[in-house]
């Protein structure tokens, strides 16, 4: 799932073979543009994805509700990542990389568009005018039926998300078509940011397991094994942010790449989003919490690009990534004397807003009443 962390431009492709010649080093103004776009693009749906997932949380669109993950799920995620991680390894050993990259493109081509589609669907909303003839939908699959009919599908939508759906194909297919990496990002924007919107931990303690087995399994498929850099050259899918440190000198033609795994920002990234929802909670119109992470975050992902550039090898970024995103809210909520409400903070599976108090007898309250 997770990408090594952010690579010079050599490492992240292919090798030079015999007659081949290598490509000249970024210039240091290349590389401090490459690294920089990365910070921000890394940034935005992190900042975006968590003020999204405030109102997905109370929201009763069972097309907009979000995937809890509970402490169960967070144990099992490495060993699910790992898994799949060497399976992609092995797939690409045993079978044809094109075949296989050809099946992926076709996948995330539709993926794209529909992650796209969402996450630039409240942007548009503000451009059609007040009497655009707009019409409600309403995709519905069941199974059975009677008494023992079960929804499978529930999605509703209008003609606005149409058009949105209509925008995000085009740059589907100049991804498709093209493979150019202005069009990789925006699929990896739209993955990120939809994946910290939609993907809600039920606490802190969770968050704590996830990113803390996260991290082992960063460091160990990064630092033990050539396994997950080999993925990462291989895998042709918009699964990682990109940005050239050539250029300046080649246009949107440069071809010498700086890389981000969407895992190193997604996974800090729905941890982020949960203290913001925490700050909320408290009720003092205050969002330290979110804000100490967010900063967390960027000193973090500055530290592995600094370690990175020094020792001129792949960074699982995780590694730096998570001490720092746990630890520095940690300490703010020692200060100021708030440990036990954060790790007693609990969110409802059901998209309810969760009241002041971190108990759990609110929330049941709150089931009931529904």
């Amino acid at each position: 799932m997770e990408e090594p962390a952010a690579h010079n431009g050599s490492a992240a492709g292919a090798a030079p073979g015999a007659g081949t010649p290598a490509r000249p080093p970024a210039t240091p103004e290349g590389m401090a543009l490459a690294y920089g776009s990365l910070v921000l693009m890394a940034l935005l749906p992190i900042f975006f994805g968590a003020l999204r997932s405030v109102s997905c949380a109370k929201s009763k669109n069972s097309s907009e509700m979000p995937e809890t993950i509970t402490s169960r799920d967070a144990a099992r995620f490495p060993i699910v990542a790992s898994c799949t991680l060497l399976g992609l390894y092995l797939f690409f050993k045993i079978f044809s990389q094109e075949y296989i990259n050809l099946l992926l493109s076709m996948y995330f081509f539709v993926l794209g568009i529909l992650a796209l589609s969402h996450t630039i669907s409240p942007m548009m909303n503000r451009f059609f005018p007040a009497n655009f003839p707009n019409k409600q939908y309403q995709l519905l699959f069941t199974q059975g039926s009677g008494e023992s009919k079960e929804e499978i599908v529930n999605y509703e939508f209008d003609t606005k998300d149409l058009v949105c759906l209509a925008l995000s194909s085009v740059v589907g297919v100049w991804y498709l078509l093209r493979k150019h990496w202005i069009a990789n990002n925006l699929f990896g924007l739209a993955f990120s940011l939809n994946g910290v919107e939609l993907l809600h931990l039920n606490n802190v303690s969770t968050g704590c397991i996830l990113l803390g087995g996260l991290f082992i399994y960063d460091v160990f498929w990064v630092f033990g094994t050539n396994v997950m850099v080999t993925v990462a050259k291989s895998f042709e899918a918009p699964i990682k942010l990109v940005f050239p440190q050539d250029l300046l000198e080649k246009g949107l033609d440069a071809d010498n790449f700086a890389m981000l795994g969407l895992g190193d920002i997604v996974i800090p990234g729905i941890f982020i989003a949960l203290l913001l929802r925490f700050d909320i909670s408290l009720k003092k119109n205050t969002h330290t919490y979110f804000y100490t992470s967010f900063v967390a975050y960027i000193f973090g992902l500055g530290l592995t690009i600094f370690i990175m550039h020094i020792f001129k090898h792949a960074q699982p970024a995780l590694l730096y990534l998570v001490p720092a995103c746990i630890g520095f809210p940690l300490l703010v909520a020692l200060a100021k004397g708030e440990v036990t409400e954060m790790f007693s903070y609990e969110e409802s599976s059901t998209p309810k807003e969760v009241p002041g108090a971190s108990k759990e007898e609110p929330t049941e309250a709150s089931k009931k009443e529904k």
